[in-house]
């Protein structure tokens, strides 16, 4: 981690302000619950455990419990944020905990890297999971033994059975929205048969595929995740957290709501694709409580509506093409919607969470602006961004009557005159930053035109401009290279226009433009992002999104910066003024290279 300098965005920084809290459904959910006192003689006994476990606790000095579980499989994006910030959220509003738990099940897909890599994103969006003295930073596969005693108990029961149809059978006999489904014809076999085929499922005596266990349930509901939905299945493969310890691996379905009910979660929060399996999430737990391996109360399934951001996808599949088809530089690419990648944009922790709030929670769908999430950067960046000047498009100016008006040193070289500025307008406790003025200034080659259009003040032939911080010029006029594009602008110093000097605002002007010193500016590389697509819902209709890459999402210039920034470390945080918000890159960014990126403009200017 890079350590903060003193032109840093973390320098003095006042402390974020949190938005304010609206009310939602779940909030009324939460608070309905507290009043009456449902989960009240519920105890916790220090771990995640079953039934006895828990009731030789303690009562459970949470008030509420949440969770964020995702599968290590990838990377998080901002959808995840979102969930983050509502279940860790909550858990702050109303005196509870939030479990960082990982729901790992699948073991072909998920890695140790990706743990890694979640537990340093929720940390960084500002969370914790450690609460009572406890870490409270779970695995799905921990439980795993409970989840096999758990099925065996609903093969004794008579709620669950091994079916050796084979998947294309289980598809078509599963029926669909039109018809009911078919009885497996391994449905009727008796407890003591399903037992013993499935202890061979767990010793590895079957191929992969060939059978699996299934919940017993209701083959004709109109609900198809009832309809007999699979629990178990075979899969010979390397588990991250367990080795090889297993070769036959719970269903998601199946071990969400155990874990839950391990954890004892007061309140699971998921996305509205999750609304059709609350059905079976209680009527597993309900059964297992029937058994005694949990106790009442259950936890509550509640499902809200996802983060859908105009001009992002975040399905997993199709981020993935733009990383491998290099259409992107990797998972952590600026222009990407991860996590990491809105990390190396300059996305704070503080913007993401003021979107998340922003965006709302609701039951039903919808869209949020692009423009929101940019807006929300801005407003978190505007009092903590350290000023800095760049020039993104360098053309050199030069003051023809330098030497005369302010004489040559005592070698008989250009005199350079030492101008400063705030380093924050609105934080005068961070200091000036300094920087020298001489005869040659690099400025933006689109503040001069030879002939400037109506409404144009900046320099042209004849005009007066304030080099910011500076003095007051007036335009010569211009000289060309070989193939007639401007190289060099001339203009002459006004005496005694310096700013902040007496009489300085004796000259009147109605431009003034930023600069950056020949004799101290540095060369930097700057990248210049913008929407990785075109169109507002990239694959609305099923379209190819890929048709919607924005060909101009990135280019890169050779800036010159203010010598300020030659301090600034990886992911500090600046305000070019006039430009936008930059941030110094994360991985390439060094004092031999100064790699700068673009945050955001400082204002909305897309498609305009």
């Amino acid at each position: 981690m890079s350590t903060t300098s003193p032109n840093s965005a973390k320098t003095s920084a006042p402390a974020a302000t949190e938005p304010a809290k609206s009310s939602n459904f779940l909030r009324q959910i939460i608070e309905s619950d507290l009043a009456s006192g449902v989960n009240a003689g519920r105890k916790w006994a220090g771990t995640p455990g079953d039934g006895a476990h828990q009731a030789a606790g303690q009562p459970d000095p949470a008030r509420i419990r949440t969770r964020f579980p995702p599968e290590p499989n990838g990377y998080l994006h901002i959808g995840h944020a979102k969930s983050i910030c509502l279940n860790f959220g909550l858990a702050q509003e109303y005196g509870g905990v939030c479990h960082l738990r990982f729901d790992d099940t699948n073991p072909e897909k998920e890695d140790q890297e990706f743990v890694n890599g979640i537990v340093d994103t929720v940390r960084w969006l500002g969370f914790d999971w450690n609460a009572n003295g406890t870490s409270h930073l779970y695995h799905a596969s921990d439980y795993f033994d409970f989840m096999y005693r758990a099925a065996e108990y609903l093969i004794g029961a008579g709620h669950a059975y091994v079916d050796e149809q084979s998947a294309e059978d289980m598809r078509i006999n599963r029926g669909d929205f039109s018809r009911p489904g078919i009885d497996s014809p391994f449905r009727s076999r008796s407890p003591a048969e399903n037992l013993e085929r499935f202890r061979e499922m767990r010793d590895a005596k079957h191929l992969d595929g060939s059978m699996v266990l299934r919940a017993k349930v209701d083959m004709a509901s109109p609900n198809i995740n009832l309809r007999d939905p699979t629990i178990y299945r075979i899969r010979r493969a390397e588990h991250h957290n367990t080795g090889d310890k297993w070769c036959i691996y719970p269903m998601y379905a199946y071990a969400h709501p155990i874990e839950d009910a391990l954890e004892q979660i007061t309140h699971s929060i998921c996305t509205l694709e999750f609304e059709d399996q609350r059905p079976w999430y209680d009527w597993l737990l309900a059964r297992l409580i029937e058994g005694g391996l949990l106790n009442a109360p259950p936890p509550r399934q509640y499902e809200f509506a996802r983060l859908n951001i105009t001009y992002v996808i975040t399905s997993k599949r199709k981020l993935a093409a733009l990383v491998y088809d290099h259409k992107v530089n990797g998972w952590d690419d600026p222009r990407m919607p991860t996590l990491v990648g809105l990390r190396r944009r300059g996305y704070t922790p503080e913007s993401l969470r003021l979107l998340a709030e922003r965006a709302g929670t609701s039951k039903s769908g919808g869209w949020t602006e692009y423009s929101t999430l940019e807006g929300c950067l801005r407003e978190t960046l505007e009092e903590t961004a350290p000023r800095a000047m760049a020039v993104l498009d360098p053309i050199r100016l030069v003051l023809t009557n330098w030497d005369e008006v302010m004489g040559l040193s005592a070698t008989g070289d250009s005199k350079l005159d030492t101008c400063s500025a705030p380093v924050h307008p609105h934080r005068p406790e961070l200091g000036k930053r300094s920087f020298s003025m001489g005869r040659e200034v690099w400025i933006e080659r689109g503040d001069f035109e030879e002939t400037p259009p109506k409404g144009f003040f900046r320099l042209f032939p004849g005009n007066k401009v304030r080099l910011k911080y500076g003095h007051v010029i007036e335009c010569t006029g211009c000289t060309r290279d070989a193939d007639g594009r401007v190289d060099t602008v001339q203009a002459r110093l006004i005496p005694d226009t310096k700013s902040g000097t007496p009489g300085s605002d004796t000259v009147k002007v109605k431009g003034v433009i930023t600069w950056v010193g020949v004799a101290d500016g540095r060369k930097a590389e700057v990248r210049l992002y913008e929407r990785l697509f075109n169109e507002p819902q990239p694959d609305a209709g099923g379209r190819d999104f890929l048709a919607s890459l924005n060909p101009n999402s990135l280019r890169i210039v050779q800036a010159i910066v203010e010598p300020s920034l030659a301090k600034a470390r990886q992911d500090d945080k600046f305000q070019f003024e006039r430009h936008g918000y930059f941030v110094a890159d994360r991985v390439d960014h060094s004092d031999s290279r100064p790699v700068f990126n673009l945050s955001v403009g400082l204002k909305d200017t897309w498609a305009k």
